[in-house]
């Protein structure tokens, strides 16, 4: 006899008894969200739901992988999806953990929330720090490897494309596998890269070390947004709110370039360590990581644990009408793949808020590698300044995302104040601000680009272009993960992809367009660009309720918060 919506569940081992119970619900009364288009033909067969990847995969390739249906369901399918889900309601067993069970990911303690936190952003300032010290070490590499400039410069962006394509795939291994498990392959991976390219013989080897090295590495900027949104809670209630973890998380990424390159500089300076020193540096930095991950995290994708415990109940009661509501999007190898590999373009493409936002933040770090990539040549022509001085430059960049960090601080008042009457639009105060920062800073970077102006007037430039980065970054993050819940992950790809994209480009003209537009006014340009992006937060603080009121996936989240 099937259990009754809204009953218990224990699981015995033996004679021993679970403490906390697993939630059993009904299609109308479960909480998770799922794909909106996922169709009623698209769920997973009972076969499928204990079949796992690889074996479909398998089948796949052999043309052995057939769905079986009844005439009569496809004859459902065509009429309509009315009738299907409700048959899915009287059959279909939806688990849930219930409230305050330690499980849960939102029910960790603080303690364990803060490790894992501090974990994967420690992650991102490796792979942050990695993607601009390359940089300082292209003279040594150059002359070592009989390289050419371009060919040095090819390597700076192929890190990034790495960044922006790889999480379209990998997200189909973190639905499957988990999250702590890609931590864990990507630092070993990231490690691996790092070691082929301390001891590459040219550099068509370090090129493509960059590429896979980005691949791997980003999973330390794409998924840590999404852990943060796992196991923090956006409300006011919530002490510390999630913009708190998440501005750690922006601390980490955003003086990951700064301090590699600062490090970078000196390492270059020394005749005795060049580039090959920096990227040995790496390799130590990951192999901590790497020992990290196992000690200090946890699974944090309730949906990848509910489908454990879902596979468990059904073979430990037989009955399997019992579903983790996930399941309904990932059981299919052929339903995953679609959904995770289109999910985030599609996002990008027909969600007006992330398709704002990755246009602005996908400028701005295109900014950011433009100053990575001519920094050094700047200050080293105009200041006469050596690589290890040029490296300590790059401290303005730490100390803008610190004072972007206190900004972040005043703004968390501002959230905890005016969330419960504005929503998630309470997050965008800062980006205001931010917004009228970020062209002012590149402004006054690029009129200070002059022999008779002291080397100070750039390096302030340098400063309030990367505390307007910082606030916007954040922003960035907060707002699509309180936009868009459990798809945050994919809306957050998204604007990585175009944010990642732009970071790839922009290096590859950037020394072709200063030779010809000289410092000042090729900068002054990229400036009149920002200005144009200012009304982009001031329109989302006005219409962004009725925006996201109208979209498939930011509605089934909102509503929620």
């Amino acid at each position: 006899m099937k259990p009754t919506d809204e009953e218990a569940t224990i699981v015995e081992r033996g004679n021993v008894v679970e403490p906390y119970h697993l939630a059993r619900r009904s299609l109308a009364s479960v909480h998770d969200s799922v794909d909106p288009r996922i169709r009623p033909s698209d769920l997973p067969t009972d076969e499928e739901l204990d079949q796992g990847y690889v074996q479909q995969l398998t089948e796949y390739i052999e043309h052995k992988h057939h769905r079986h249906h009844h005439p009569d369901e496809k004859e459902t399918s065509e009429k309509g999806s009315l009738e299907h889900e409700g048959k899915e309601d009287d059959e279909t067993i939806y688990v849930e953990f219930e409230e305050n069970d330690p499980r849960n990911p939102m029910s960790f303690s603080r303690a364990r929330k803060w490790a894992i936190t501090f974990t994967a952003s420690f992650f991102s300032i490796i792979v942050a720090s990695s993607s601009s010290a390359y940089a300082l070490g292209d003279d040594s590499m150059i002359r070592d490897l009989n390289a050419t400039k371009f060919q040095a410069t090819v390597g700076l962006s192929m890190y990034t494309l790495g960044f922006g394509l790889v999480p379209l795939v990998s997200a189909s291994f973190s639905e499957e596998f988990g999250r702590q498990p890609l931590y864990l392959f990507s630092g070993i991976g990231c490690l691996l890269m790092h070691l082929m390219m301390a001891l590459a013989p040219n550099i068509q080897t370090v090129i493509v070390g960059r590429f896979l090295a980005g691949a791997f590495g980003s999973t330390g900027s794409t998924m840590v947004g999404g852990t943060v949104a796992d196991i923090w809670a956006p409300h006011e209630y919530a002490f510390p709110p999630r913009g708190m973890p998440m501005s750690l998380f922006a601390v980490m990424a955003l003086v990951g370039p700064g301090v590699g390159c600062v490090a970078a500089g000196w390492i270059e300076q020394n005749p005795h360590l060049q580039w090959r020193w920096i990227q040995w540096i790496h390799v130590i930095w990951t192999g901590i990581f790497v020992v990290m991950v196992p000690i200090f995290m946890k699974e944090t994708r309730s949906g990848v644990l509910l489908t454990r415990m879902a596979k468990k109940l059904r073979k430990e009661t037989g009955n399997h009408h019992y579903r983790a509501r996930i399941e309904d999007e990932r059981a299919s190898l052929r339903t995953l793949i679609y959904i995770s590999c289109t999910r985030p373009i599609y996002l990008l493409l027909t969600e007006p808020v992330v398709a704002a936002f990755s246009l602005w933040v996908g400028f701005a770090w295109g900014i950011l590698y433009v100053l990575v990539e001519s920094i050094a040549p700047a200050f080293m022509t105009i200041h006469h300044f050596n690589i290890g001085q040029t490296g300590t430059v790059f401290s303005s960049m730490i100390v803008g995302c610190f004072v972007g960090l206190a900004m972040q601080l005043y703004q968390e008042k501002l959230y905890t104040k005016y969330a419960p009457t504005k929503g998630p639009e309470a997050r965008l105060f800062s980006a205001c601000v931010g917004a009228l920062l970020f062209p002012a800073g590149i402004f006054i970077y690029a009129w200070c680009t002059f022999s008779y102006v002291h080397w100070m007037g750039m390096a302030v430039g340098i400063f309030v272009i990367m505390t307007a980065l910082f606030v916007l970054y954040v922003a960035v993050f907060t707002y699509l993960a309180d936009c868009y819940g459990v798809f945050a992950s994919s809306a957050l790809a998204g604007q990585s992809l175009c944010r990642n994209l732009m970071g790839m480009a922009f290096p590859l003209f950037t020394e072709q367009m200063f030779s010809r537009l000289t410092y000042h006014w090729g900068n002054t340009l990229f400036g009149f660009i920002a200005v144009a992006m200012i009304p982009i937060p001031y329109v989302l603080m006005w219409k962004g309720p009725a925006i996201r009121a109208s979209s498939k996936f930011a509605s089934q989240t909102v509503h929620k918060q």
